[in-house]
């Protein structure tokens, strides 16, 4: 009877650290990071998940983002384009208008400070999610670089 009781708790806790080893991996394998704006937490879990959620509580949190919206908050971009050529203003909006289509749901802002046009891309928290996109843009845009800036709030 005692090795039986043995083998039973050796056997649930072997169960349990699976199931915690499986949550622990499966964590890391789903991280959010702010390149995913717009879209639900939920589609990046995958299916099988439902969440039942009050409307009220929706309502509120969807207040609280659209009172975050105007804050500014330290953070990363990359910077793909820094010129000020006679031909800067067309290319910084070309640029700008690629990038665009090319990566949807990541904000590309492009800002004039004279003499130059600037295209930077995202708004990143930390560097580790600027460096993914980076790592995209780098075989298009070589001089790309990556810059400490105050970013917008993510939503």
């Amino acid at each position: 009877m005692k090795k039986f009781l043995i083998l039973l708790l050796l056997l649930v806790s072997g169960v349990t650290l699976r199931a915690q080893e499986y949550r622990v991996d499966s964590l890391r394998t789903s991280e959010v990071d702010s390149t995913l704006v717009g879209r639900s937490i939920l589609s990046v879990l995958g299916g099988g998940v439902t969440v039942n959620q009050s409307p009220s509580m929706r309502a509120a949190f969807d207040r609280y983002l659209a009172g975050n919206a105007a804050k500014k908050m330290s953070g990363y971009r990359i910077r793909v384009y820094f010129d000020n050529g006679q031909s800067a203003r067309n290319r910084s909006e070309a640029i700008a208008r690629s990038i665009s289509y090319s990566f949807p749901g990541i904000g590309v802002y492009r800002t004039f400070a004279s003499p130059n046009f600037k295209v930077s891309v995202g708004d990143f928290r930390t560097k580790d999610e600027a460096l993914k996109v980076y790592q995209a843009l780098k075989a298009t845009y070589p001089t790309a670089l990556i810059l400490k800036e105050t970013i917008n709030y993510p939503r």
